[in-house]
């Protein structure tokens, strides 16, 4: 039995994917360096914890959508290396 058209599917969907992963990490980082500007006016207007806590929540958020993104590629590339193996 020929896995093509769920071969060609799978490759579809791991495109469809990346984009996505690439546009959330692409809004993240932007979102991210935004919180990080924000952390850094409020350290420098000495509100110290305040500025420490908005910078490493938006460092933290931005780690994570790229994980996600990585996560999501690697369980394809996993999947299609498996029908490859069947065949």
């Amino acid at each position: 039995m020929s896995h093509k058209p769920v071969e060609f599917y799978i490759a579809q969907e791991r495109l469809r994917q990346a984009r996505y992963s690439f546009n959330l990490a692409l809004t993240a980082t932007a979102l991210s360096a935004c919180i990080g500007a924000l952390g850094a006016g409020l350290l420098l207007s000495g509100k110290v914890t305040e500025g420490t806590f908005t910078a490493a929540g938006g460092m933290s958020a931005s780690v994570r959508c790229i994980q996600f993104a990585k996560e999501a590629n690697d369980r394809l590339d996993k999947t299609l290396t498996e029908m490859k193996d069947e065949d």
